[in-house]
């Protein structure tokens, strides 16, 4: 059995949601103590144990420590993950982003033609991707292995969540990840989206205008679509990401570089958007074509697929991911530094 720190690099959940996802395939079982030791409120939270609970359902796993703030977890599948429709209900503002990290490469990477997903939670909530770079800055980096439909049906924020997503997944096989120029910027687009309550505030307007006005720096198009929503909870927030070429044509192999900013009390609609510009201009400059949030996102398909990635920057969470793939995989990582290759061993 695998045995892993949970408190490893700090990595926190992360560490439990790629250990679930690379148990699923490869059929090992694996311990994993102190879960978010370092964690105001350490242990399981509820995107966690919703992950454990519907991954054991799925793959008939023995589970030990499946419950809130378990600090210890025991899983052990004992059928290969194979389903076509997924339906779950965090239940509570959750991530739903972090929740697909655990069910994402299953489904990816699985033998079905189609899958269908229906997952309830927050869709733009703090420590988690929002839903728009998961559409935008993800999922385009993951269609050499599977093509994705996604629709947003209703977004949720902190603390109520209510949000819901729907995805249509077609796996098509695997292939090596290169990912090493981010090529010539083509066009910067973005998303900025807050809650109806907040209107009258001219909330949306205000972060994208300031975004805008500091993004005229590029000599490029610059696309931010704003847009109010019915939600449970008040929350705002934007996604930015700009779109590059190697031959000019943004539909043709894109890398997208992203970033987002997540509206606070005490944070003026004006300061989220300057924070969110500010986060892209420095990945844009880094010259990387993989961000410093989608490097620990793409280490478990870097992991099954192999190839070289140049990031942005090395996180914790970048080396969190490897070390728990590196106990799964037959792999070993090399990361010289921010150039992270992976070859068999």
């Amino acid at each position: 059995m695998i045995e892993l720190d949970g408190n490893y690099m700090e990595g926190g959940g992360q560490i439990v949601r790629i250990a679930l996802a690379l148990s699923c395939l490869t059929n090992k079982p694996f311990k994993i103590k102190d879960i978010r030791k370092g964690r105001g409120v350490p242990g399981l939270k509820h995107q966690h144990l919703k992950a454990v609970e519907f991954l054991s359902e799925v793959t008939q796993a023995f589970v030990e420590g499946a419950e809130l703030k378990s600090t210890n977890l025991i899983f052990y599948p004992r059928k290969e993950f194979s389903i076509g429709n997924i339906e779950i209900d965090i239940e509570t503002a959750g991530s739903i982003t972090l929740l697909l990290q655990s069910i994402l490469p299953s489904c990816i990477f699985s033998e079905r033609k189609k899958i269908v997903l229906k997952i309830k939670g927050g869709t733009d909530v703090a420590w988690s991707m929002p839903y728009d770079y998961l559409v935008n800055v993800l999922f385009p980096q993951l269609t050499s292995w599977a093509d994705i439909e996604s629709k947003l049906v209703k977004r949720g924020y902190y603390p109520k969540g209510g949000g819901e997503i729907e995805l249509i997944i077609k796996p098509k096989g695997k292939k090596e990840l290169i990912l090493l120029e981010q090529g010539k910027l083509v066009q910067i687009k973005g998303v900025v989206n807050a809650s109806k309550s907040l209107q009258e505030k001219g909330v949306v307007e205000r972060i994208a205008q300031t975004s805008e006005l500091m993004l005229k720096r590029f000599d490029n198009p610059i696309n931010v679509r704003r847009e109010y929503c019915e939600s449970y909870s008040d929350g705002c927030g934007i996604v930015l990401w700009g779109v590059f070429s190697k031959n000019g044509d943004a539909n043709i192999d894109p890398v997208r570089v992203g970033s987002d900013a997540l509206g606070e009390k005490r944070k003026s609609s004006e300061q989220v958007g300057k924070e969110c510009v500010e986060k892209l201009v420095k990945e844009i400059e880094s010259g990387a074509p993989v961000d410093v949030h989608l490097a620990d996102n793409l280490i478990i398909y870097l992991g099954m697929v192999g190839g070289q990635i140049k990031v942005s920057s090395v996180s914790d969470h970048v080396l969190s991911a490897i070390y728990v793939v590196e106990q799964f995989l037959d792999v070993k990582f090399k990361v010289e530094q921010n150039l992270i290759t992976v070859e068999q061993v």
